[in-house]
């Protein structure tokens, strides 16, 4: 079986660096807002090619509170639309509603799956404050002329970097292009911890002080609590994790693009829509999602030949149950898009010859 993404095979080859960092938290004696969430902030935040990071607990955390210190800063309030892509992962949406804010869900490019300018123009209205780009599957948004368009119209930018670690538009990473960026560093992730992790990058200082208090029960100082805040807080063992697996990063990503490239160039058959890639550099593959109308008869052929496929994601978030009050709505892009996508095995571990094993099987369908 060629599984999906089998991660012990994707932390075995750094257990000892991993082991090492474990030891090195358990031997401090200090677990919980120390020196290695000091480091892995500096250091992620070096990579991202931004002023600041803030280490919290997950990537859901990273975008609510984001949009929870702008409505502190008087940035946003009540009631304020945010456009978000409609084929998102349900945390987007999420992060919004939590923070009272209204998710005005934009049908995505057809070719990339992202938000383009021409998807949000016709969304803007008088009310629209934010734009919250996904980079989803792993393939950065036009963020030069996402950002152009939010600057003409004042908006706030918020980058959802959960899939996209590494990502990049002329040497500009994402995480460094919003006003802001959450990450997510799930396992599963180009760049993840062993257990639930995140971040959240920016060059603002008067967000990254508020940021920082609010992960920690609103407090910048031990018993003095500045606002209502929760604790999301990344803690050590995972923070010095991530210090092990960022300096592998750029290889792991690498590789991913190399399997990529082979997927692209080697499936013909005509019954599956392969990816589109605008630029190299700007792909890092947390998925390799295809499209397809005979999505249920082509995962069972895969299955009989040993491969294992997943679906991201089966139903938007405007047709779940959580979100009724979007139910009425009309996106028909979208609701194809998820009818017919499927993920074929991606990963730092997949070798060339599963690849090629992966491609002669599909073909053959």
């Amino acid at each position: 079986m060629i599984e999906f993404l089998n991660l012990k095979s994707v932390n075995d080859r750094y257990s000892s660096e991993l082991k090492e960092a474990c030891s090195r938290v358990i031997d401090s004696g200090w677990y919980i807002m120390g020196n290695e969430l000091a480091a892995f902030e500096q250091e992620f935040a070096m990579y991202c090619g931004t002023q600041y990071c803030i280490g919290v607990a997950n990537g859901l955390d990273a975008l609510t509170l984001t949009l929870r210190a702008w409505k502190e800063l008087g940035r946003l309030q009540a009631g304020d639309e945010v456009l978000v892509p409609a084929n998102t992962y349900i945390a987007s949406v999420l992060a919004i509603t939590e923070n009272d804010l209204v998710p005005v869900l934009v049908e995505p490019d057809e070719d990339t799956f992202n938000l383009s300018t021409s998807n949000i123009q016709s969304a803007l209205t008088e009310k629209t404050k934010a734009i919250l780009p996904v980079h989803l599957y792993g393939q950065i948004s036009p963020m030069d002329e996402i950002m152009s368009f939010a600057n003409e119209h004042k908006l706030l930018v918020l980058e959802d970097c959960a899939q996209s670690h590494g990502a990049q538009i002329k040497d500009k990473k994402c995480g460094s292009w919003g006003n802001a960026a959450g990450f997510s560093f799930y396992p599963g992730k180009n760049l993840g911890a062993l257990g639930d992790a995140g971040a959240i990058t920016t060059n603002d200082k008067e967000l990254y002080d508020v940021l920082v208090a609010l992960r920690n029960y609103g407090s910048h100082k031990k018993y003095e609590n500045k606002y209502q805040g929760v604790n999301s807080r990344l803690d050590e063992i995972q923070a010095a994790m991530l210090r092990v697996k960022l300096q592998h990063l750029d290889k792991e990503t690498a590789h991913r693009q190399h399997i990529a490239q082979l997927y692209l160039e080697g499936i013909s058959n005509p019954k599956v829509i392969l990816p589109k890639l605008t630029m190299k550099e700007g792909h890092v593959w947390h998925l390799f999602v295809l499209r397809t109308s005979d999505r249920p008869a082509l995962m069972e052929h895969l299955e009989k030949h040993g491969i294992q496929t997943l679906i991201h994601y089966p139903t938007p978030p405007h047709q779940q149950a959580a979100y009724q009050d979007f139910s009425h709505l009309s996106l028909p892009l979208t609701e194809t898009i998820h009818e017919e996508v499927m993920s074929i095995p991606m990963g730092p571990t997949l070798s060339v010859e599963q690849a090629k094993e992966i491609i002669f099987a599909i073909n053959k369908f």
